[in-house]
């Protein structure tokens, strides 16, 4: 008997050893929360902002015009950022990394403020943070006078607020005069990785390993002091023009036994205007389109490095995750031809939408997992290689858009990972600053403004909801007037969902269509063309998380009428192929890869959903 007991405890011993060996790593991806410290102060003024009745706190807010003329949300995602962490913290996830566009425009008030956020987590619940850079931190490469002119001031006006004097003009009627602070400026890369340099951008004594397409030393011979000597600003450049030197924060880390984060530095800037009488380039252009210019552009050495770490993580049996700011792989879902049709070549974003010569480089080199951002969508990209290779590009949706998200990756092995989008929903204090939001209305209102914003949002009950809302007056108020064909939104808005299943089919065909779906008229003329409109955004936007609020029944009736297009043999009029043309988007988007919760064979590139 006593020899049976040693014989079990030997087995649970080796089973306990085997499985906490084996067991699996995990990282969490937040993407383009685009920070503002809303509670975070200028160190060189003694300007107060605007006092927030909830708490006599003052706050450094900008106006709900802007947001819902900005593809991103400027206050609210300073708390959706703390609920995120909060979420990663409950389920004991140590590692996270974020992709990009964490900032501001990269202003030292906000960068400040990240870290001190980041920092807090670290120390209480040790989490270790890798970071990497996007078109919003840094702006340009070096730091550059900037500012904002519609912060919300006293009495629901505009507060400007400029790096320098000079930089603006301030309308009387609707703005309060100028505050001039260092702390609104955009900081280059030297302030910025230097701020943030306990976040991955320079090396760390619980790392591993770490290095960068310019350190000199390899695996083998690595050592922490080894690294942190060859870690300095003025070691990481490359030239772009005429002896002119661009700073790269790319770098590679090993933050626990096994994993390779491969963090890639995906702004490549050119410059546009030479100043004369200093030699400086100052203004630069092409952070944004993403890795289209890496093909282009002196920082083609990048590829070869990215080759190198991906062929030794192999040899080493390490799994190697890329993560970088920009997308590698098409995310339109196969929709691309169609909206650059129905809406031109530099609409909808067109210009950002990697080449697929980006996808094949990048599997070429070994890439087989990157997550992203940049784009504020829900999304997964595969791409097959013509060597027989696989990339799976997985975009991360953003903290400061519909729908707020993060992705949770899950590594059982080298092959074989799970990933699952957590929404965040519900963010406490999330509706904080909507007295202050009232105060804005209500002087928009006294000043006969035009298209003032919806006063309606300030009722919603979650974060979720905000966001749901925040999308439909950017749908609004920017994208229909400023995207699409002004014919084809003058009819498509304003057309029933009868009408526009009308035009596919009449009298017999159009009830026997009705009856086999179960359908009536009275449901098609419950809502128009821009709800259908708005939808599209949101499924561009969330995917397959979208789902739920566009609703089952209003999808069985956009399916209805995407079935009857598809079939449509008519004479087509420019309106119809129009409109066909925003039905096949539609359907496009709706039948994508898995993006919700889903596992990826990384040998064979293959995505299978969960649930």
């Amino acid at each position: 008997m006593k020899k049976l007991l040693l014989l079990l405890l030997a087995f649970y011993i080796s089973a306990t050893v085997y499985s906490q060996k084996n067991k699996p790593i995990q990282v969490a991806f937040l993407a383009d929360v685009h920070l503002q410290d809303i509670y975070g102060t200028f160190a060189d003024t003694t300007y107060t902002p605007v006092i927030n009745p909830q708490n006599n706190k003052p706050v450094l807010m900008r106006t709900m015009d802007s947001q819902l003329h900005s593809t991103r949300i400027f206050n609210e995602n300073y708390f959706a950022l703390l609920a995120a962490l909060d979420d990663i913290a409950n389920r004991g996830v140590k590692l996270v990394a974020l992709p990009g566009d964490y900032s501001d425009d990269g202003q030292p008030i906000h960068i400040r403020g990240l870290a001190e956020i980041l920092h807090q987590y670290s120390d209480k619940y040790g989490m270790r943070f890798f970071i990497t850079t996007g078109n919003h931190d840094p702006v340009e490469p070096f730091d550059k006078p900037a500012g904002k002119s519609d912060f919300l001031g006293q009495g629901g006006k505009k507060q400007p607020v400029f790096s320098e004097p000079g930089m603006h003009t301030t309308d009387e009627k609707t703005e309060l005069p100028v505050i001039i602070s260092k702390d609104i400026a955009t900081m280059g890369y030297e302030g910025i990785t230097a701020q943030l340099k306990d976040f991955g951008f320079y090396p760390n004594e619980k790392n591993l390993f770490w290095a960068t397409p310019y350190s000199s030393y390899s695996y083998d011979n690595y050592t922490y002091t080894k690294a942190l000597s060859e870690a300095t600003y003025l070691t990481r450049k490359y030239n772009i023009i005429q002896s002119y030197n661009v700073p790269d924060a790319t770098y590679i880390t090993e933050p626990v036994k096994g994993l390779w984060l491969l963090a890639i530095d995906g702004n490549i800037y050119a410059p546009a205007k030479h100043k004369s009488n200093t030699g400086v380039w100052v203004d630069y252009y092409g952070a944004s389109i993403g890795y289209n210019n890496i093909l282009h552009n002196n920082k083609a050495h990048l590829i070869p490095w990215v080759k190198q770490m991906a062929d030794e993580a192999k040899r080493r049996g390490k799994v190697l995750i890329a993560f970088s700011h920009y997308p590698m792989v098409d995310y339109n879902d196969g929709a691309s031809a169609e909206i650059t049709k129905l809406l031109g070549k530099r609409k909808w974003q067109m210009d950002r939408l990697p080449e697929d010569a980006v996808a094949q480089s990048f599997a070429d080199a070994g890439i087989t997992l990157h997550f992203a951002g940049h784009m504020h969508i829900n999304d997964t990209g595969i791409y097959h290689g013509k060597n027989g290779n696989s990339l799976i590009n997985i975009q991360t949706p953003s903290l400061a858009a519909y729908i707020p998200a993060y992705k949770l990756l899950t590594i059982t092995d080298a092959a074989h990972v799970e990933v699952e989008t957590i929404t965040i929903d519900k963010v406490p204090r999330f509706d904080e600053l909507f007295e202050l939001y009232k105060q804005e209305h209500a002087f928009l209102e006294s000043m006969g403004s035009k298209d003032i914003w919806d006063e309606k949002i300030l009722e919603t009950k979650s974060y979720h909801e905000f966001t749901e809302f925040h999308l439909k007056e950017l749908v609004r108020l920017r994208f229909i007037p400023q995207e699409w064909p002004k014919e084809f939104t003058e009819y498509f808005t304003k057309a029933s969902g009868f009408d526009l299943i009308k035009s596919l089919t009449a009298g017999k065909n159009l009830d026997i269509a009705l009856k086999k779906s179960g359908l009536t008229a009275a449901d098609f003329k419950s809502w128009k063309g821009f709800d259908f409109m708005a939808d599209l955004y949101r499924l561009q936007s969330a995917d397959c998380l979208a789902l739920d609020d566009i609703g089952t029944k209003r999808l069985k009736q956009y399916k209805l009428i995407m079935r009857l297009s598809a079939k449509s043999q008519a004479n087509k009029k420019e309106i119809d192929v129009q409109c066909s043309l925003f039905y096949s988007i539609f359907s496009k988007f709706l039948n994508g890869d898995p993006a919700g919760h889903f596992k990826v064979d990384t040998k064979t590139g293959t995505v299978t959903k969960i649930k």
